[in-house]
């Protein structure tokens, strides 16, 4: 049996971050926050808190690609904001598919930022292709 997993998502924008926990005990994961960003750089003091409170084992970022698959301009920032992160923490980050993560966040969501709503979509979405691979080990 593997054990309980914790991961801090996050749905990169150059102006706002959404972040959000998720654990694999249930899958499921909730909103923390949205942090502010100046050109895609966050105030790092503010998410070392919230790794610091949760203890991640991995951090997810959703990579932002076309519908066709092919890169769209945010993909390298996003990507760069993922070896950022797991550079100053030395916690694995990991990229996630996050097609349709905004339209989904925006029917689930009234909020006027629905970042931190993406954020969870980005990390369930994360703990499902986790489960499925530790069903097959």
């Amino acid at each position: 049996m593997t054990r309980p997993v914790t991961v801090l998502g996050f749905d990169f924008g150059m102006s706002r971050i959404g972040i959000a926990v998720g654990q694999s005990i249930t899958n499921t994961a909730s909103p923390l926050t949205i942090v502010t960003a100046r050109d895609g750089i966050p105030n790092w003091d503010d998410i070392d808190g919230f790794i610091t409170s949760w203890q991640p084992s991995y951090l997810v970022v959703g990579d932002p690609i076309n519908m066709d698959g092919s890169d769209s301009e945010m993909a390298g920032l996003a990507r760069k904001f993922a070896r950022r992160i797991e550079a100053r923490w030395k916690i694995p980050s990991q990229m996630v598919d996050e097609r349709l993560s905004s339209s989904e966040a925006h029917a689930l969501s009234t909020a006027t930022h629905i970042d931190d709503v993406a954020a969870v979509l980005i990390t369930e979405t994360w703990l499902a292709i986790h489960a499925a691979r530790a069903e097959k080990d």
